[in-house]
């Protein structure tokens, strides 16, 4: 039996899936970083962000429009037409993947040397390319299982492909420097790991594909006489292709645009890195802050955001089904009990890995080179997750084109701060232009979103919870500091280590018992909440209550 997940299950699932895939990412550019030179890093850098942005173009708003899509004729009682809908899907995959990956292959050196201006990254660029083959398929496949709200399949395929590509990632680049092929060949071989992933994730998409076709051909025998024959006169008149092409492209062209921000931003940086920055750094330098900034930064900064984005792709079918009936007080519901959830566990996560930048970035690479840029970047998150949920709040809502409007708006911020800033600034112009374009575009959503309903996050309770994120984030810097300064007589990573579990459990805890002592937690909050967390606040909201 094929069981479907509720926004709670669904977000759990999503979340975890990301999380474990974000934290095998991470443990893919650890030994890359001991593996690759200040060029090596910057070659991998290169090519893996050219891969991701074209991929979201690719991709990015399609598996958004399928679940909304398809959610929305489920709702109304219409299968068949879902099902036509996902079949229009995977063709427009099929033929993106190979045009994708051909012009991939074929322009790289172009790239590699007259954009990016590295020029050894073209093998990287040029090896990841084949991955762009299967994902396209990949994404809407998970695109119409989330719109059945059966989201366990992405999530079981994304850790199945994040386990393959860690392996052979590694593998092959450790084998290629055993070789001594030098740095372009090690950063080409880590890419190559992209292809190995791509593969696993579709056999895992094709296991469940075939579970969800036997599970609906029992239903439809299952079915009464009278809506076989109602399902039989649809199946007579089926949604054309074109028809399907044309809301398709309307509903996935300003959910490109709007998902695209972040990974532009990152191509962006990383792009055009050496032109932007070329009066700050000497040659040297920038390859080595390049390295930093894609290999550990952006990594790292891509942790906070999990949940927004399980988050984004989970709460769409059920707002949208919710919308498409005008069930406005399960809009507002909904909508309200995202954005608690997100400032409950998103903000404190990216203020953690602020205050604890440089014993992370000690404990997990080589050194502790680039610390300061990790911090600004995670930092700038806690408006990354704002926008990226509020984002989705909108589209969900019928009105894509609010977010795509707001996320040009925010690109052009971007653009310009990035062009004043990083000559004087570096890598820290660039970011802070990054933090200027989130912070403008959730200024944006939020405004249009109060247009339509009224959001109920916080009410009058902002002020205890900016008191506990500042009590929070105080206790763990501070023990961040003393345990970096002053524990000595051990190895620098254990050292690490211990800085990591001590500032992090402090600022957790003091964190949750601030939340409930100073009732910015209430009753109702707790009860929406999953059940592990339920378990774990419900002591002290008895504590509370009490006194």
């Amino acid at each position: 039996m094929v069981k479907k997940d509720s926004l709670i299950k669904g977000t759990i699932i999503l979340a975890a899936a990301a999380l474990v895939a974000r934290f095998l990412g991470i443990f893919q550019r650890i030994p890359l970083d001991y593996m690759t030179d200040s060029s090596g890093g910057g070659y991998f850098t290169v090519a893996n962000n050219i891969y991701l942005m074209l991929l979201i173009v690719a991709t990015g708003g399609i598996p958004s429009a399928i679940s909304k899509m398809v959610s929305e004729r489920y709702a109304q009682g219409r299968p068949d037409d879902a099902k036509r809908i996902y079949k229009a899907a995977l063709l427009f995959g099929s033929i993106t993947g190979v045009v994708i990956t051909v012009l991939l292959l074929v322009f790289a050196p172009f790239y590699a040397t007259h954009i990016a201006e590295n020029p050894g990254a073209d093998l990287a660029v040029r090896a990841i390319a084949p991955a762009l083959l299967f994902f396209p398929i990949i994404a809407m496949m998970r695109g119409y299982f989330q719109g059945r709200q059966l989201m366990a399949a992405g999530g079981i395929s994304q850790i199945i492909e994040q386990i393959l590509r860690v392996i052979t990632a590694v593998g092959l680049a450790y084998i290629v420097l055993a070789w001594g092929w030098g740095q372009s060949w090690i950063a080409a071989a880590a890419t190559f790991g992209s292809v190995f992933g791509s593969v696993g994730a579709f056999c895992v998409m094709l296991f469940y594909a075939r579970k969800l076709r036997r599970h609906d051909a029992l239903e439809k025998a299952a079915a009464p006489a009278a809506e076989t024959k109602s399902t039989s006169r649809a199946a007579r008149a089926p949604l054309s292709f074109k028809t399907i092409y044309k809301e398709m492209f309307r509903i996935s062209v300003p959910i490109v645009i709007t998902s695209m921000t972040v990974q532009f931003i990152y191509f962006f940086d990383t792009s055009l890195f050496m032109k932007l920055t070329h009066g700050y750094y000497n040659a040297v330098d920038a390859r080595q802050t390049l390295d930093w900034l894609g290999l550990k930064a952006q990594a790292l900064a891509g942790i906070p955001p999990i949940l927004a984005i399980a988050l984004s792709q989970s709460m769409i079918p059920v707002i949208s089904a919710a919308y498409s009936v005008r069930n406005m007080p399960e809009v507002e519901r909904q909508a309200s009990l995202v954005m608690r959830i997100v400032v409950f566990t998103g903000v404190p996560v990216a203020l953690i890995m602020t205050i604890a930048a440089t014993s992370i970035n000690g404990l997990l690479f080589a050194n502790t080179g680039g610390s300061l840029a990790i911090a600004a970047l995670t930092a700038g998150t806690i408006f990354q997750i704002t926008m990226m949920t509020s984002n989705t709040v909108l589209t969900s809502m019928n009105k894509p084109h609010m977010p795509m409007r707001h996320a040009l708006i925010g690109i052009v911020v971007k653009v310009v701060t990035s062009l004043a800033l990083a000559p004087f600034m570096g890598v820290y112009g660039l970011i802070l232009s990054s933090t200027i374009c989130f912070m403008t575009i959730a200024a944006l959503n939020f405004r249009a979103i109060r247009k339509e309903i009224s959001l109920s996050i916080l009410g009058r309770r902002w002020a205890g919870y900016a008191i506990t994120i500042m009590a929070a984030s105080g206790a763990g810097w501070l023990i961040d500091y003393v345990c970096r300064h002053y524990i000595g007589g051990i190895p620098a990573k254990l050292t690490f280590l211990i800085s990591c579990i001590a500032a992090g459990g402090i600022s957790f805890g003091l964190y949750v018992a601030l939340l409930v002592l100073l009732r910015v937690v209430k009753a109702e909050d707790v009860r929406q909440f999953p059940g592990p967390l339920r378990k774990l606040l419900n002591p002290l909201m008895r504590v509370a209550s009490r006194s």
